[in-house]
């Protein structure tokens, strides 16, 4: 059913048909569109399930920690600071092997205080354990909700995943979202069937103290579990196109690769951007395309490897830094084509909301075919 509707609202809908049992979250800017959606659907008897009101966002990613280890669908939303007061549950989530989804409206991190977008939230706790889903719009947005669920629930995986979005950017905006009926999301997304769950009857132990003599293969699952996850989103994509008629059966996303001599790299809704920007660059005989990360863990490498193999430049656009470093992604996409011969140049942008226009893409672009890059693009040299 195609419907006009705030990005905030369509992701609330979405988690709706995915039918959560426990839902436990604490507002905060741009994020709280999300949650009191939910609320009202909770109190309508909308969502058969439990909205549980909290303190802090710590509070609720607890909760939530404690429904999926009872067997209970678990679902929450954060951004920015929120994220970061989770910190300690994420990698106890992960730990535990627990499925969940939560829905990020990224938003740039303090201090100073800033409430618009970048992706510092979540690119801070890419070493979570969490799988990671970024989304161009809003119709993806709602899409990736159903998958994440059907990744982190399947028993070869059993990791909790992130679904992100650019907060106001696509949280607050309005557009046109083709929103399944839940018939349709119940034949792609089974009922939750946990693994293991805590149950007096049967009791068992979770969380339990590690010694050095076993910490380390605890990790190592998870490494496996994550390498899993990959190849899982991968048939859950696929098998979605088959429900719905959207491919999502890769974790790159290739846009008019084909000659180019110039590829841009980025994730979120600046691809829509870039996509503008590659067109009018076409049009005018230059030979520039767009590779799109829609996972940032676990981390697409192979399919870098071959969507860019006839390529002689990559710039990455990062909405994120790795303090005394460079971009997350810049520094992983030169790993990964280390040795390939093609120059990887990473360009920081868009931090704390700073626009990023069609004409700054063209820039990009200039500043990378003349082999000038590693830089935070845009600064306000005159402020500095």
């Amino acid at each position: 059913m195609l419907k006009i509707t705030e990005g905030s609202y369509a992701v609330a809908e979405a988690v709706k048909l995915c039918r959560p049992q426990v839902i436990a979250a604490y507002p905060i800017t741009p994020q709280t569109h999300i949650v009191e959606a939910l609320a009202e659907m909770v109190a309508n008897c909308e969502i058969d399930g439990e909205y549980i009101t909290v303190e802090s966002e710590f509070s609720a990613l607890s909760a939530c920690l404690g429904a999926s280890a009872a067997g209970s669908r678990a679902y929450s939303a954060t951004t920015s600071q929120g994220l970061a007061l989770m910190f300690e549950v994420c990698f106890n989530m992960a730990g535990l092997r627990l499925p969940m989804v939560m829905t990020i409206a990224n938003r740039a991190l303090g201090a100073p205080l800033s409430i618009w977008n970048d992706h510092q939230d979540t690119i801070s706790l890419r070493d979570s354990g969490w799988f990671q889903l970024y989304a161009e719009d809003n119709q993806e947005a709602t899409d990736l909700h159903f998958i994440a669920y059907k990744v982190s629930e399947d028993h070869n995986v059993l990791l909790p995943g992130m679904v992100c979005f650019d907060g106001f950017i696509l949280s607050h905006t309005y557009e046109p979202v083709d929103m399944p009926v839940q018939e349709e999301v119940d034949g792609y997304l089974p009922p939750f069937t946990p693994y293991h769950r805590l149950d007096a009857g049967d009791p068992i132990s979770m969380g339990m103290y590690a010694t050095p003599e076993y910490y380390m293969e605890f990790r190592y699952q998870i490494q496996q579990a994550m390498e899993q996850a990959g190849k899982t989103l991968v048939a859950a994509g696929k098998e979605f196109s088959e429900h719905f008629g959207r491919d999502y059966g890769s974790l790159v996303e290739g846009y008019r690769l084909d000659g180019a001599d110039t590829a841009l790299i980025a994730m979120g809704s600046v691809c829509g951007t870039i996509k503008d920007a590659v067109d009018e660059m076409r049009d005018a005989g230059r030979k520039v395309g767009l590779l799109k990360l829609r996972a940032f863990r676990p981390f697409p490498e192979r399919e870098i490897v071959a969507a860019l193999n006839n390529v002689n430049t990559v710039a990455v656009l990062d909405k994120n830094i790795s303090l005394g470093n460079s971009g997350a992604a810049g520094t992983e996409v030169k790993a990964a084509l280390a040795g390939s011969g093609i120059t990887v140049l990473d360009y920081v942008i868009g931090l704390g909301g700073r626009d990023v226009r069609k004409r700054d893409i063209a820039r990009v672009v200039d500043l990378a075919e003349k082999g000038e890059g590693d830089m935070f693009y845009g600064l306000r040299t005159e402020v500095l």
